[in-house]
């Protein structure tokens, strides 16, 4: 798995909807998540809707209209989200579970090569499927706390 420009992209925007997330129908403007997160509007507008489709967003039309989260940070895991934008988290297509190809060697009960990568991608897919946007968000505030806790001292 090599995660895009785009995936990386909605996985931002989707940080800030967790941040911001209430359970009413408040939503965030896109031109705040576009300059928050620096990510080109008409760009993100194409990934909100991308998430909308995968039933991760809700949007609301006008002039007080946005997005928002259609279900709690708690309940999106990132995998979820990389799987819609991305694809398959595994590294090679005949160890995925959801988007198997046939392997292109002779046998593939008996390849090396496709062992490690079925560990490979045991590995992503666990941490990606266990690590939720709630828990995205919580590493950020603790990383800028870290920040700001953090001295530079100038001789």
């Amino acid at each position: 798995m090599k995660l895009t420009v785009r995936g990386q992209y909605a996985l931002r925007a989707m940080q800030v909807l967790a941040r911001n997330f209430r359970n009413d129908d408040s939503v965030i403007r896109i031109q705040a998540i576009s300059s928050k997160q620096k990510i080109p509007k008409r760009f993100l507008e194409q990934i909100l809707n991308d998430l909308k489709s995968a039933g991760l967003v809700v949007s609301k039309r006008g002039v007080a209209g946005g997005y928002r989260l259609k279900r709690p940070p708690q309940q999106i895991s990132l995998a979820e989200i990389i799987r819609h934008i991305e694809g398959p988290l595994a590294p090679v297509s005949c160890v995925s579970k959801y988007f198997y190809e046939k392997c292109t060697c002779p046998d593939e009960a008996h390849c090396a090569i496709r062992s490690v990568m079925q560990e490979v991608r045991d590995w992503v897919a666990d941490r990606m499927e266990t690590t939720t946007l709630n828990d995205l968000v919580e590493r950020a505030r603790k990383l800028e706390q870290q920040s700001q806790n953090s001295y530079d001292f100038v001789i």
